[in-house]
This record gives structure tokens, C-alpha cells and sequence, in this order.
């Protein structure tokens, strides 16, 4: 019996050995989801619709939103930021009023949602340090980034009103020229307002960096960027950029003016956003896709609109457009999996290849992650904030470690955003 035993365990340790053998794509999945859950995931870029902010109607709920507090537990989402958008309008005392109303509109929304709504479950962060603490404690994090300044009308002290109410980043400009930069969309037509920056423009530049507020370079002019670069004492990030050597959109950051946000310390948060990864695939899919979205608008009895057109249109006729737009993507969605033979989606490796550019190009220590959901954004493998996990799956597959990982879901922008506090404090205190 003595000698049988021992060989009765061998054999059974064996057997058990070779049922728990793992293939090495488990094993790199395994080891993905560890690093997922121990990094702190953050996306820059999240936009809002206020109506999605009641106590009847909310972020606790799971809606068809790309970004919900569900959406967000269910991908290990650990940081959005909330987006305070206003469409670009007319230059005039009129415009500016109704910008600062919808913007006031959107912070309230925001900050209601982290107060009121679900203070359970996700607080506001205005600093790094806050961001580690909230996240620690397991709710999720909220912050507010505004994308384009034309809400701060003629009038300086509405940068300081917006600090205060948490905004931590500003574009100065969207699609279209606002009073205080160009926009991108002047490669179109060759048509410039400001030559870059307007006087007003540089100025808000300054107040920025006193406050304390990143800068954003995503939407504005090549020219603009570049004098904003020049003016700013402090680092700047792209909020949701990416690589135009690998899709040539205006949108999109070329190699040289990648290379000043290097020097400069700053961070290109990649987007995962289609038309700005791979245009040959978004537009073959897209052809096929808006056939199907096409048809079910019209049994909506919604007319089909190009982006053009609906950046065309009246605010409110936009936000109408927009609330029908996402009814129908859900019942496009389902429709288009039952077709066969489709052309591959822009997908998560499209969107890693930017990343993988990124880094090569400026190094690690200047990349990072963001989705614009809610905006126009996402991809195949990352349609919503469920599907976060897949991003950081895909960079274990391309070999990035935890370290590298980190800081590029979370790390980068959390030090420009200190650094940018620092430079802050030193303006405040001189004379």
C-alpha cells in the first residue's frame, strides 16, 4: 500500500495538471483582464444630452446612449470625461447668449447626475488626486471637458465661471471659425477668419494657463494650434486626435505638428472614431451601413441627413435629428449582423494602429485613449463604454506592459493635468 499511494497521487496530479492547461490566448486574456482591472481606465471625450440627465430619465439607467453608468460598470470604464459641446452659430451678442445657456445647461446636467442623480455611484474630479480617490473607492469618476470656447461670448471672465464649475480642458473652436480661433474645416474652402488665433483668442490662452484649464487642440486650425503651442506656458492635449499619416483627415494630426505637442509636453488622446482611422474601410462599410440606416429612418419617418447637413441645421433642429439618429442605430445594428458578406468594420486593431503610431512617433510618454461616444465615435469591438475591456486586450496582444497600459489609458493625461495645475500655481503668485 505504500508504494501504491504515492503513485495513485502522481498519476491524480497529473490528471489535474493537464485539465487546468490553459491555451496561451486564455492565458493572454487572463492576464488582460487583470491589468484592466488594476489600471485606471480613462476616456477624454464623452458627450452628453441634457434630456438624459432628469430624475426620470438618467445615466443610472441602461440607455441606448453609448455611455451609461451600466455601460461603464459592465467595460470597467473608470473615468468620463463629460462633454460640454456647444455647435458652432453666429458671432454675435445673440449667439453667444444662447451658447452660454446651453453650456450652463450642460455643467448643471453633469454635476446633478454626480449630486443628485447617483452619488452612489460616480463623483465629480477636478484633479489627479481626486480621480485616485474616487476610483479607489470603487464609483466611478466624472470630469468635464468643453469642447469649443464659443460659449465664452466676448467676455474673459466666463473661462473662470467655467473652471469653477469644473471644466479641466477647452477647445477654443469646432467645426466652423468661432470668435476666438479657426477651425480645421477651413481646409475646405481656404477661408480663414483669424489667420489662427483672434486677439481674444490668445488672451483666453493666457487665463487658461493662469486657471489652471488644459488646452485642447482637437478641432482648431493648424495655424491656431501652432500659436497656441507658442503662447502656452503650459503643456496641451489633443482630446480626441489621431494619426493623419495613417488617415488623412483635417481632424487628424500630422507628423510635424506631432512633434510640437512632443516638445511640448503634451498628450494625443487616439479616438476611436471611424472616418479619422481608416477611411477606405469606414467608407465601404459606411456605404453599405447607411443603406440599411437610411431605410429605417424613413420608417421613422425621418429624412436621412449627411453630416454636413445636419451641422447645417438650427440647434434645435439638430438635437431632434440627433434624438431620432439614436433610436434608429440600434435597429440598424441589428439589422446589418444578419447580413452576410459584409465589408470588415473599422475595428479595434484600426483603432490600435494609431496608438501603435502614436507611440513610435512621440513616444509613450505622449499617447493616449479616447472614444467620443455620444459624438460620432466608436468602432467595431469598442461600440460602447460595455466593450472598454477590448482596448486594453489589444494592447496586451501587441505587447504593451501594465506600466506602458497605464499610462496610456490614464497616466499621460493625468500628468499634463498636473502639470498644468503647477504652472498655474507659479502664474498666480507673481506679482
Amino acid at each position: 500500500m505504500k508504494t501504491i499511494l504515492p503513485f495513485l497521487c502522481i498519476v491524480l496530479m497529473a490528471s489535474s495538471c493537464k485539465n487546468e492547461t490553459v491555451s496561451p490566448a486564455e492565458a493572454q486574456e487572463q492576464r488582460a483582464k487583470e491589468i484592466h482591472e488594476r489600471v485606471i481606465t480613462l476616456d477624454t471625450h464623452c458627450d452628453i444630452n441634457v434630456k438624459n440627465f432628469t430624475d426620470s430619465l438618467n445615466y443610472s439607467q441602461d440607455l441606448n446612449t453609448q455611455v451609461t453608468l451600466p455601460k461603464m460598470e459592465a467595460g470597467g470604464l473608470d473615468v468620463a470625461w463629460f462633454i460640454v459641446y456647444t455647435g458652432q452659430d453666429s458671432l454675435n451678442t445673440a449667439g453667444y447668449a444662447k451658447a452660454y445657456d446651453n453650456a450652463m445647461a450642460k455643467f448643471t446636467a453633469i454635476r446633478k447626475l454626480c449630486t443628485e442623480i447617483a452619488p452612489d455611484r460616480i463623483q465629480l474630479a477636478t484633479t489627479s488626486d481626486e480621480v485616485r480617490a474616487i476610483q479607489a473607492t470603487g464609483k466611478k469618476v466624472a470630469m468635464i471637458g468643453i469642447e469649443n470656447g464659443y460659449p465664452v461670448g466676448m467676455d474673459i471672465a466666463n473661462v473662470k465661471k467655467f473652471y469653477d464649475l469644473g471644466g479641466r480642458y477647452m477647445s477654443l473652436a469646432h467645426n466652423g471659425h468661432s470668435q476666438l480661433s479657426d477651425s480645421n474645416t477651413g481646409e475646405a474652402d481656404g477661408i480663414w477668419l483669424h489667420n489662427g488665433l483672434s486677439e481674444l483668442g490668445k488672451e483666453v490662452i493666457k487665463e487658461m494657463n493662469r486657471l489652471g484649464m488644459m488646452i485642447d487642440i482637437s478641432h482648431p486650425s493648424k495655424e491656431a494650434i501652432k500659436q497656441m503651442i507658442q503662447i502656452s506656458k503650459a503643456p496641451i492635449i489633443a482630446s480626441h486626435s489621431s494619426a493623419r499619416a495613417l488617415c488623412d483627415h483635417s481632424r487628424n494630426l500630422d507628423d510635424e505638428q506631432l512633434e510640437w505637442i512632443k516638445e511640448n509636453g503634451g498628450v494625443v488622446q487616439t479616438v476611436a472614431f471611424k472616418a479619422y482611422l481608416n477611411t477606405e474601410k469606414n467608407d465601404a462599410r459606411s456605404k453599405v451601413e447607411n443603406e440599411v440606416a437610411k431605410r429605417v429612418m424613413d420608417s421613422m419617418g425621418v429624412t436621412w441627413l449627411e453630416r454636413k447637413e445636419v451641422r447645417a441645421l438650427s440647434a434645435a433642429d439638430r438635437e431632434q435629428y440627433y434624438e431620432a439618429y439614436v433610436k434608429m442605430v440600434p435597429i440598424k445594428n441589428a439589422k446589418v449582423k444578419k447580413m452576410k458578406d459584409l465589408p470588415p468594420a473599422v475595428d479595434v486593431g484600426d483603432f490600435v494602429d494609431h496608438v501603435d503610431y502614436l507611440v513610435k512617433k512621440i513616444g509613450i510618454d505622449h499617447v493616449g485613449i479616447s472614444s467620443d461616444f455620444d459624438g460620432g465615435g466608436g468602432i467595431d469591438g469598442w461600440s460602447d463604454a460595455s466593450e472598454t475591456f477590448n482596448v486594453t486586450h489589444e494592447l496586451v496582444k501587441r505587447g504593451y506592459t501594465e506600466d506602458e497600459i497605464e499610462q496610456l489609458w490614464s497616466g499621460n493625461l493625468l500628468r499634463v493635468l498636473d502639470e498644468v495645475e503647477a504652472v498655474a500655481k507659479r502664474l498666480q503668485q507673481q506679482p
